[in-house]
């Protein structure tokens, strides 16, 4: 068995549940399984946005991000659930604890991929036959239909398991990338967006194979350091490994709502900055996650989006500390005109006890000065409600109210 295995090299699965929150619904209510469905909010919210949509749906023309009324034309009977995100988490940890016992180094990309390094697990089968185990497996005990992609390395593992969906698996070598990846358009290439490939078309770079051929000069004139690495991706090259720790150095927790109507009142939105920024906060202490930067996301009612941060010097987990930033973020970018939707975010999250190793005796006294008054702040607000406390900004000079 160890023949299949390559001696020096690597063996990357690239593991994808298919449309996974219509397939977690399914899996949680199997009389849905043969009809439509459709994730996304409730219209009467104005949150008629398609998130994701089972291949029934798709095959009778809906897709994500189409708005709602579009996806009920195009397909009248279609099933329509609002998203149940701690469902779709607590499904995503069923898979990944179930992944992890086949090797150890694993990699949760997202809520739904991640990748597998399982170049020392010969003894369980072939790579083949370890990815036929987990596919089978996934379906018979939680349901979730998966494509896996089998590959040396981790951008062509990802390719691979976009090639056939749904439950496909596909192996990729890089003796195949000029046959197979050259010929496709360069936007078909991971990661490289919408506006990247414009700049690529630009130049005359229309194919995967012209990235590989173009002169470095010119990429790295165009597209800065990118170019260079999109230009060893093309010829099917990645030496990142698969790192089981990448997950809690870069995730982020964050929180959003769209709003019921335009906010047009700096007194409208700080109240829901504060209650994101609360349910931003139970999430990162239940995770024992701290942070440096804090994001705010506003989209206009124009659908215009913008997401400002801020890097600040020591790591934040409470609610108050949260909104502070959010509220400063917000009366800092904010141009005045009507919002539709509010988000708050932590980026890049630590584990909580790293950071506490990094306090010095300065900071560790201030914040425990602070720690009874925030947990006697969380204790009134849970007996009594959120107003019963409420945190006092400046006015930012120059805003009219309105």
């Amino acid at each position: 068995m160890k023949m299949m295995y390559p001696k020096n090299g690597k063996v990357i699965l690239h593991i994808d549940a298919n449309a996974f929150y219509a397939s977690v619904e399914t899996a949680h209510d199997h009389t849905l399984k043969d009809k439509p469905l459709a994730i996304a909010g409730n219209p009467k919210e104005r949150r008629g946005i398609v998130v994701t949509c089972n291949y029934i749906a798709r095959k009778r023309g809906v897709y994500a991000p189409m708005p709602l009324w579009e996806a009920k034309r195009k397909c009248p009977e279609l099933v329509v659930i609002k998203p149940n995100f701690p469902l779709y988490r607590q499904m995503s940890k069923n898979m990944f604890d179930y992944l992890v016992t086949i090797s150890p180094l694993l990699e949760p990309a997202s809520i739904d991929e991640g990748y597998l390094d399982i170049t020392n697990c010969a003894e369980l089968g072939s790579p083949l036959d370890i990815a036929k185990s987990i596919q089978q497996h996934l379906i018979q005990t939680l349901q979730i239909p998966v494509s896996i992609g089998i590959a040396p390395n981790k951008f062509l593992a990802k390719t691979a398991s976009d090639m056939q969906k749904p439950l496909g698996i596909t192996v990729l070598r890089k003796r195949d990338v000029q046959t197979v990846l050259w010929p496709k358009a360069v936007e078909e290439m991971h990661g490289i967006g919408k506006k990247t490939a414009e700049k690529l078309n630009a130049i005359k770079i229309v194919t995967i194979g012209d990235l590989a051929k173009a002169a470095p000069g010119l990429l790295k004139q165009t597209l800065g350091i990118k170019g260079e690495v999109m230009k060893e991706r093309a010829w099917g090259q990645d030496d990142r490994q698969v790192n089981p720790d990448r997950q809690s150095q870069f995730k982020s927790i964050g929180n959003s709502t769209t709003l019921s109507q335009n906010a047009v009142d700096e007194h409208e939105v700080l109240p829901i900055l504060n209650k994101l920024s609360r349910s931003v906060s139970s999430r990162m202490k239940a995770k024992k996650v701290v942070s440096k930067t804090i994001q705010l996301t506003i989209r206009y009612s124009d659908f215009k989006t913008i997401t400002r941060s801020q890097t600040i010097s020591k790591a934040i987990s409470e609610p108050n500390d949260l909104f502070h930033y959010s509220a400063v973020l917000f009366q800092k970018h904010w141009n005045g005109e009507p919002i539709r939707l509010l988000g708050v975010a932590a980026l890049q999250v630590s584990h909580h006890v790293q950071e506490e190793e990094q306090l010095d005796l300065f900071t560790y006294g201030e914040q425990a000065k602070k720690e009874p008054l925030y947990k006697a702040v969380e204790s009134l607000r849970e007996k009594y409600g959120d107003n019963i406390i409420q945190s006092g900004l400046k006015k930012q000079r120059g805003k009219k109210e309105r």
